[in-house]
């Protein structure tokens, strides 16, 4: 019940973004050209994470360190960047008032969105084993439990 409950609060902050194109975790595309090109350069290799789970200050730094993005090499031409980072940081979570910001300090600058204290708190009852599963084989694979329209991914 309490997983059932966390993807409908997931599916609200997500709604707070505004101009999405789906329901769900996957909404983090926006109908503008910062939102259509971050979805296809960053979703080229993962997941476009919805902008509004770190601050503006996160998302500066990821794009900043591209040349060396989680051991990757994800760098990106400067204007694609600069468009990218101004989509992330128009639709971040100090910038929309999402509830993702609950306990972060003012400098503090996390780099996953799993390391936040609203995404920890939001999985305390979800099972390390739950996380390795083969269907969803990393804490980082969010549309393995939050499906679109969906919410949550239900008990162990």
């Amino acid at each position: 019940m309490r997983l059932a409950v966390v993807g409908v609060a997931l599916l609200a902050i997500l709604a707070a973004g505004g101009g999405a194109q789906r329901t769900g975790i996957g909404a983090a595309l926006a109908a503008d050209a910062g939102g259509q090109l971050y979805g296809k350069e960053c979703g080229a290799c993962h997941m476009p994470y919805p902008p509004m789970m770190l601050p503006a200050r996160s998302w500066h730094t990821l794009i900043s360190g591209l040349n060396r993005h989680f051991g990757e090499n994800a760098s990106l031409d400067p204007q694609t960047a600069q468009t990218i980072a101004g989509y992330l940081s128009t639709n971040a979570a100090d910038a929309r008032g999402s509830r993702a910001m609950e306990g972060l300090g003012p400098n503090d600058v996390p780099l996953r969105i799993t390391d936040t204290p609203f995404w920890i708190d939001a999985h305390e009852g979800v099972s390390a084993k739950r996380f390795t599963a083969p269907a969803v084989r990393s804490k980082s694979n969010c549309l393995a439990c939050h499906r679109d329209k969906g919410g949550g991914g239900g008990g162990d």
